[in-house]
């Protein structure tokens, strides 16, 4: 193993110990604030869930074809799709229809 390789190993291997003290340092703060709180207050989560990164070009690919469904087909699509969950497919009532 070359010395550069070791030293991106260290590297790596210090990275991951300062992230993963960080995240001990925060967690621990954050149940003291909640030991200490006052009586009503609501205490605040250890660990956030953080919302996954979406692919922006599949996102566009995506919304591409059910605009083109949309297009050929109408909104039978989401009928079907109700249809195959055993569900009813929820109907616009026209409200102006008795004035």
């Amino acid at each position: 193993m070359t010395p550069s390789e070791k030293a991106l190993i260290l590297k790596a291997y210090e990275n991951k110990t300062v992230t993963d003290t960080t995240l001990l340092a925060a967690a621990v703060a954050n149940a003291v604030g909640n030991v200490l709180r006052k009586k009503g207050k609501r205490p605040q989560k250890l660990w956030r869930k953080k919302p996954q990164k979406t692919d922006k070009d599949a996102q566009q690919r995506q919304l591409a074809q059910v605009l083109q469904a949309e297009a050929n087909a109408g909104t039978a699509w989401v009928e079907a799709i109700y249809r195959a969950n055993g569900r009813q497919y929820p109907r616009k009532e026209n409200t102006n229809a008795g004035t």
